[in-house]
């Protein structure tokens, strides 16, 4: 319309229509048109002061017919329709299929969606993003799934494929992985930041239970292993709002694009483990990079290359090592559970909460920040591990009693000693069984001195005596100092609930 006034302007000065083309960089033909539309509408310059634009075109415009803003063929409810639109399976094409067939002589194909799309626009007004290089990248995980055949079963087992594209540059990184769970979903980051050659600001992902444990607009709580990668990588978390894909509508329409690339142009492809599907994939994402894009006519790798690889902050010196982070209250035996095994903590800090560490080749236990174990990470075998340091004072010297151990304190003082023993454990349904009674016979030889406690034990085994009363017997009653061990049929103990011969004479 300013175009126009400045048309009537011209043409008050008398100034030819060729010449008014050059000066407004118009053609000759529209010049004349729209002289000849305002000449039909009785508008000559100077215009009216009260005169808007919108009158103006209107008055210079008009179409005959229904008055603007009228549609003259059959509307359906849109509202309705918009319900309809997120059902699975329902395009536009299927619902304008659908209203032709109650309505033959309804709108077309194109303005059908023309008239959708408006009403879409107006239930819900959309925010432009701007996205800086270097500031952000967003992550998710594709909803359709790659097969895997296995070469020896011949079943195809279904492989995730994990998505994520730069704000600015759009430049793309795409992997397949077996799962979601955590070490997959992590380490696909390690590799991503590793392929862009650097690190963005912030990472945008999905509410995955993986990365973010309480999904919320104003406070999400953020997984303690994701958080650990975030801050070793020196990168801020920005979960999107639950249920808004808005919010990273650039992995959005990265994850389309990936699919049709990935899934579409690979369909025919057979692929027996996943590092052949990878190496596949990689080959795609080299495309979707170099594909230059339509608005743009520029590729993804030209933006990342000339605005967004200079934006990133360094990679660290070393790749994030995965470490799976939770809390431990230690049981009443100075132990924590991590993975379903056992592991010991100093006894002093039973009933605390701790911090542990799993890797795959140490398990790592804080307290208050500051490293109080760490052990080996077990696997199989027993689930307790045990360090010696750990224990009471008590618990270390019970721990270190075994069957080697006494028999070493009884040949320590004597062959009759050591034979001793050995005849006290194997008396024994299990050796465990006759721990205590050795260690009270050695507390009992302590204050006699080596032959005497040699005659002790000689006397022992020869009268059977393999528990701590009968030995503190013999002791008591000398009867290691006799001059022979009577016969075996006349062999009796000497104890005080013993009456004797004498009783019953």
């Amino acid at each position: 319309m300013r175009q126009i006034r400045q048309t009537l302007r011209l043409a008050s000065d008398g100034i030819s229509a060729r010449a008014m083309g050059r000066m407004l960089g118009v053609a000759r033909s529209t010049i004349q048109d729209n002289l000849k539309r305002a000449q039909a509408a009785g508008l000559a310059w100077p215009l009216p002061a009260d005169l808007s634009d919108a009158v103006l075109e209107e008055r210079l415009f008009a179409r005959s017919g229904a008055p603007r803003g009228v549609r003259r063929r059959a509307e359906p409810v849109w509202s309705e329709l918009v319900c309809e639109f997120k059902r699975p399976g329902v395009n536009l094409m299927v619902l304008w299929e659908e209203y032709r067939a109650g309505h033959p002589e309804g709108y077309s194909y194109s303005r059908f969606c023309d008239l959708f799309r408006e009403f879409e626009a107006r239930l819900s007004p959309v925010m432009r993003q701007e996205h800086r290089a270097g500031d952000k990248v967003f992550v998710d995980y594709s909803g359709k799934k790659l097969g895997i055949t296995d070469p020896a079963t011949g079943i195809v087992r279904m492989a995730e494929i994990f998505v994520a594209v730069l704000g600015a540059s759009n430049y793309t990184y795409a992997e397949a992985s077996w799962t979601q769970t955590l070490p997959d979903w992590i380490g696909a980051h390690s590799r991503m930041f590793r392929f862009f050659g650097g690190v963005p600001r912030l990472i945008v992902p999905d509410n995955l239970k993986s990365g973010v444990n309480k999904a919320s607009f104003y406070d999400p709580e953020i997984n303690l292993s994701y958080g650990r990668m975030a801050s070793h990588y020196g990168v801020g978390v920005l979960p999107a709002r639950p249920r808004r894909p808005k919010d990273k509508a650039k992995v959005e329409a990265g994850v389309r694009f990936a699919q049709s690339y990935i899934l579409g142009r690979l369909r025919q492809q057979t692929f027996f483990s996943l590092a052949e599907a990878n190496q596949a994939i990689a080959g795609m994402v080299e495309r979707i990079n170099a594909h230059v894009m339509r608005r743009l006519g520029v590729s993804r790798r030209h933006l990342f290359e000339t605005i967004e690889r200079q934006a990133l902050a360094a990679l660290p010196e070393t790749d994030h090592e995965f470490a799976e982070w939770g809390f431990a209250r230690v049981s009443l035996d100075y132990h924590v559970e991590v993975c379903g095994f056992f592991y010991s903590v100093p006894h002093q800090l039973i009933r605390q909460q701790v911090d542990t560490r799993a890797t795959e080749r140490m398990v790592e236990i804080f307290h208050q920040g500051k490293r109080v174990a760490v052990h080996q990470r077990r696997y199989g075998g027993p689930r307790h591990g045990t360090a010696p340091e750990h224990m009471p004072s008590a618990h270390r010297r019970y721990a270190a009693w075994t069957p080697e151990r006494f028999r070493s304190w009884g040949a320590s003082i004597g062959p009759q000693t050591e034979g001793l023993i050995i005849a006290i454990l194997a008396n024994r349904p299990h050796p465990e069984q006759g721990f205590r009674t050795c260690l009270g016979i050695l507390r009992l030889f302590k204050e006699l001195d080596r032959p005497r406690a040699e005659a002790v034990a000689a006397r022992a085994v020869a009268f059977g005596a393999f528990n701590y009363k009968s030995i503190a017997s013999i002791i008591a009653s000398k009867l290691d100092q006799t001059a022979s061990p009577p016969d075996e049929a006349q062999a009796v103990l000497t104890h005080g609930n013993l009456r004797g011969a004498e009783y019953f004479h």
